[in-house]
């Protein structure tokens, strides 16, 4: 009999989750980085530490001027990955992105910015230096998190206007948050349709409770549907494995309607 020999463990860098903002958004992010790893067995996956602590003050409302900052407890979150050895940081959360730079500075991990990761994806699906719609939180708009880094890369944001942006996208996000998953997918595709009928070549769902309400498999329009979730579940994917994200799959619509299924169930039953 020949010897038995060990198998060699594959290297993979351990990701760090800043999450709970808000938990079910954390929880589309990881559902969406487990599915799409190019893995045959479990040892094959991405290793990740989880901080998800919804009790950080609100995004939007301090960048408006309402609330605390969410500064300290994020620090707090990022501290604690630290610790558990992260050496990727992503932050599921599109308007939590105002605060990118003092994280920053505050970590030697790689810290992944999810704007950077929705241009990669823009470009593999051949959106190249146009305008684009965005659909995201009222802070994210004020605080410019998408539109100069965008620019930077070639493309205009198309935003809503102020009515559809409080009576359409907010209330879609506040209904997602509150597990009305079909009350936010009518207010979410409305607003939608309006950038792309304003010229928008693609619209991007800069808010990780958006995808909740508009999955791929009930996407209508005739531009392209941009998730930041999936961007940035496909850089950390790519980073953690060491491979190009072109060799990251995209979601297969049987994955996404089951997956959104469950989650409609789920959020609507509690």
């Amino acid at each position: 009999m020949p010897p038995v020999t060990a198998a060699v463990p594959l290297r993979r860098r351990l990701l760090g989750v800043l999450g709970g903002m808000g938990p079910l958004a954390t929880a589309d992010f990881l559902r969406k980085l487990i599915e799409l790893t190019p893995a045959a067995c479990d040892q094959e996956h991405v290793p990740l530490i989880v901080y998800s602590v919804p009790q950080i003050p609100d995004r939007s409302s301090c960048i408006e001027g309402r609330g605390a900052s969410p500064l300290p407890a994020m620090l707090a979150g990022l501290r604690c990955l630290e610790a558990a050895g992260a050496e990727i940081i992503a932050m599921p959360c599109n308007t939590a992105h105002y605060w990118y730079d003092p994280l920053c500075r505050q970590t030697g991990a790689e810290f992944l910015h999810i704007v950077d990761t929705v241009a990669d994806a823009l470009l593999r699906q051949n959106v190249a230096a146009c305008p684009v719609g965005l659909l995201a939180t009222t802070g994210t708009i004020r605080a410019d998190i998408y539109g100069s880094r965008l620019a930077g890369r070639g493309y205009s944001l198309i935003l809503p206007g102020a009515r559809q942006q409080e009576d359409l996208v907010m209330a879609g996000i506040r209904a997602v948050k509150a597990g009305r998953l079909s009350q936010a997918h009518g207010l979410l595709q409305s607003a939608a349709a309006d950038l792309a009928a304003a010229g928008a070549r693609a619209v991007i769902l800069g808010c990780t409770e958006i995808p909740l309400a508009l999955p791929q498999t009930d996407w209508r329009l005739d531009v392209a549907r941009i998730d930041a979730t999936e961007a940035l579940a496909q850089a950390c994917i790519a980073r953690s494995l060491a491979v190009s994200v072109s060799a990251v799959p995209a979601q297969t619509a049987t994955t996404l309607a089951a997956a959104t299924l469950a989650a409609a169930t789920l959020a609507e039953a509690v």
